[in-house]
């Protein structure tokens, strides 16, 4: 598939920067720019990774091309976007591939979403102090300029949107054209995330954490528990008798939320398992996965759930909401909605009803793999260079 000469019309090869501030290798972003960098190298690009961190293990002969001095995360940013408009931005032979907020880059990959629209719902459980406080926060508003500048800049030749509902996000808010905007989800690895992988751990874990073995286990993933939704799903959980809550990542709050599921009288159903580097085990041992998103553009865990054959409960404002509208794989709600969330719950109590959303879910994994990841952007970037 790879095309000889795709470049500019004197025929000079195209060198393309892909721009990641932090990249390590286990992020979702970051498996998508490792798909990018196969796609463009068989089509005969040179690709180089902007980075201002790279993890060791994440790659071999990759440099730091940007990593200025900085203190605090306005600094940080600003800082790193400013490095990459200097050297790399503008200059001949080069497309700009961005998964950072910069404006004048060619391609941007909206894996965050948009900004203007979380703080929309986070403003949703804000007291009028706090609203005021997000208003005037300069990170904040260093943000949001920069989404404005970016969808409006007239270098921008596509976006690239991990799901339908950001890519209605950017149409609503910035009023980016239906031509530019293009949905490509993330894939997952089908063979590595498995139903029948870690059966043999399920009841280690089970065992390791106080689980009853026949108990019905849901399992929240997710970091930053007030975004992923987890005060929802602890109301929600309240409503809902013998059932059991297994809550794997970090947060530097994650003793305040312990103290509210206390509070909840709830605590003896309710496990924190911290961050963990594989999850499999736990998705081995889980009947679902509960993800009430207060926003999430596309979590990688949905994807990875349903390729375990896991049915999954998530809300409205996440991106894989796109698979589940019409109650196959999944059920969903808005993510403050603690009653809904407790019906879909106790629907999912019900082993043979969890079985069929499961194997939905699996079965529409199967087609969301990184080969059709690289099958579509190698058709973006033809489409783009022509």
């Amino acid at each position: 598939m790879a095309v000889s000469g795709m470049g500019d019309s004197q025929g000079t090869p195209l060198s393309v920067a892909l721009v990641r501030q932090r990249y390590t290798p286990y992020g979702g972003a970051e498996r998508f720019v490792e798909r990018v960098v196969e796609t463009l190298s068989r089509q005969g690009m040179a690709v180089t990774v902007v980075a201002r961190q790279w993890h060791p293990e994440a790659g071999n002969g990759v440099d730091i091309h940007c990593n200025p001095f900085h203190l605090g995360r306005l600094w940080r940013d600003y800082g790193f976007s400013r490095c990459v408009q200097r050297h790399w931005l503008g200059r001949p032979g080069w497309m700009v591939q961005s998964h950072e907020r910069i404006p004048g880059c060619n391609l941007y990959r909206a894996g965050d979403g948009v900004h203007a629209q979380w703080l929309a719902y986070r403003a949703r459980m804000q007291n009028p102090l706090q609203r005021l406080a997000t208003r005037i926060n300069p990170y904040h508003r260093y943000l949001l300029a920069m989404e404005r500048r970016l969808f409006g800049h007239p270098e921008l030749r596509a976006v690239i949107c991990n799901s339908q509902m950001v890519r209605h996000e950017i149409q609503s808010w910035f009023e980016v054209p239906d031509e530019k905007l293009h949905v490509i989800y993330s894939g997952v690895d089908t063979e590595a995330f498995h139903p029948h992988f870690g059966k043999e751990y399920a009841q280690k874990v089970r065992l390791e954490w106080g689980i009853p073995g026949d108990a019905t286990l849901f399992l929240f993933v997710g970091s930053g528990y007030e975004r992923k939704g987890l005060l929802t799903l602890l109301r929600a959980m309240m409503r809902v008798e013998d059932a059991w809550l297994l809550v794997v990542g970090r947060d530097g709050q994650g003793e305040k939320f312990k103290q509210i599921a206390k509070r909840f009288k709830i605590s003896g159903r309710i496990r924190f398992a911290g961050g963990r580097e594989d999850v499999r085990p736990f998705y081995a041992a889980a009947d679902a996965l509960v993800l009430p998103t207060l926003y999430d553009p596309f979590p990688n865990v949905v994807l990875e759930a349903m390729a375990c054959g896991l049915p999954v409960i998530t809300s409205h404002q996440c991106g894989a909401s796109d698979f589940f509208k019409e109650g196959r794989a999944g059920l969903l709600c808005d993510a403050w909605d603690a009653e809904t969330l407790a019906r879909h719950l106790a629907d999912m109590m019900d082993s043979r009803r969890r079985r069929q959303l499961g194997q939905e879910g699996r079965s529409l994994a199967e087609t969301l793999t990184w080969e059709r990841v690289g099958i579509q952007l190698d058709a973006l970037y033809r489409r783009i260079m022509a």
